[in-house]
């Protein structure tokens, strides 16, 4: 299922923030100005689903892929809210990819919830994923879940630079609003991003660049970057940790992430974006093949959709847009409408993952083993 950029903004923005639900097709992307139009048009009342009621027992293994807090607090209010024992592991992307895979057999998770969905599409054409559709679903947009592969959306967010006004200020150097920028000498050193190998966010920003470029044009881009590059980390966000702590001058993540690390350390750090376009990611959720507990997997991924649910981000400062059209979205969410994001096809970037990893191993980091914190 592929959607161009302008089903998303207008969507998922417009019909999220204004509150209606305006539809449209696949094949006859809506213009801005026609989806603006029918978000105003009287929306058909939609039942929602209820989570379904059944005994269901656990234990329940999470394998989670958003920031820390964001999986104690959904895995808490899980347990407490259907009495279902419920515990998650934290990875990144490509870790859980890894560990997926080698635990195919006998998996150790049951359902894998967040991250951006092209992880998900990945697992999918490696045999690890089970395609399975909850009933709540219902509720979120077309083009943010994909019942092929068996993800659905739970929020979405775009890539940005993350600076720190005071190191860019001893740097002499403006906040970055172009990929180009990136390349400016005085930031030898002073930049951070994950490990694409590793990391969801990373692998985000490195097809962002395919789509921008090419592919030749991206690595050549990326081996450019490589001189200015402080670290490689393992967690997409982590970056934003160095640039909140002033260790480097700009960090490469999700924008979401740069106001949770502002608001929570008083950091001056400041959100830009690439004017000639950026990445996004869908976060998701998706059914591991063979898990232990995929009846409680099927419950969790049915709560995980609802309003409730969803609410809990914001809670712990994660401003991502929700899916559903009826949770809140939080005054602090980047506007993505403001955004300019380029047509980012999750599914064509989880299907070309596995080949730009290697390439970007064997170009970028040289044979260099992967980040392991």
């Amino acid at each position: 299922m592929r959607h161009s950029v302008i089903t998303i903004v207008g969507i998922l923005v417009l019909s999220l923030v204004l509150g209606a639900c305006a539809s449209q097709t696949a094949s006859e992307p809506a213009q801005p100005a026609d989806a603006a139009a029918e978000a105003q048009e009287p929306a058909a009342a939609v039942e929602e689903p209820a989570v379904v009621e059944e005994q269901v027992s656990g234990p329940l293994t999470v394998l989670c892929g958003p920031q820390e807090d964001w999986c104690q607090a959904m895995t808490a209010a899980f347990q407490d809210q259907t009495g279902i024992e419920t515990s998650y592991v934290r990875l990144s992307s490509g870790e859980a990819v890894a560990r997926m895979e080698a635990e195919a057999d006998a998996p150790t998770f049951d359902v894998w919830w967040g991250g951006p969905s092209d992880g998900q599409v990945e697992a999918f054409t490696k045999g690890l994923i089970e395609p399975y559709i909850p009933a709540n679903a219902a509720l979120i947009p077309e083009n943010l879940k994909d019942e092929a592969s068996g993800w659905t959306g739970i929020y979405v967010g775009a890539l940005g630079f993350c600076s720190n006004q005071d190191v860019l200020d001893e740097l002499g150097v403006e906040a970055p609003t172009s990929w180009d920028d990136l390349l400016n000498p005085k930031l030898q050193g002073n930049i951070a991003i994950a490990d694409s190998r590793t990391s969801g966010t990373a692998y985000t920003s490195l097809y962002t660049l395919v789509l921008l470029r090419g592919e030749d044009g991206a690595f050549d881009y990326l081996k450019q970057l490589d001189s200015n590059i402080f670290q490689y980390t393992k967690s997409g966000s982590a970056p934003g940790t160095m640039a909140a702590s002033g260790e480097v001058a700009v960090a490469i993540i999700f924008s979401h992430d740069c106001v949770k690390f502002r608001e929570e350390t008083g950091a001056n750090l400041v959100v830009s974006f690439p004017a000639e376009g950026t990445g996004y990611e869908i976060g998701a959720e998706a059914l591991i093949k063979n898990a232990p507990n995929p009846a409680a997997a099927k419950v969790w991924m049915d709560w995980a959709l609802t309003p409730e649910a969803q609410a809990v981000a914001a809670t712990v400062k994660s401003y991502q847009v929700p899916t559903n059209p009826e949770t809140i979205v939080p005054a602090e969410a980047i506007s993505l409408s403001q955004v300019n994001l380029v047509d980012y096809d999750s599914i064509a970037a989880g299907e070309a993952k596995s080949a730009l990893i290697e390439r970007y191993a064997e170009e970028v980091r040289e044979g260099a083993a992967a980040p392991e914190s």
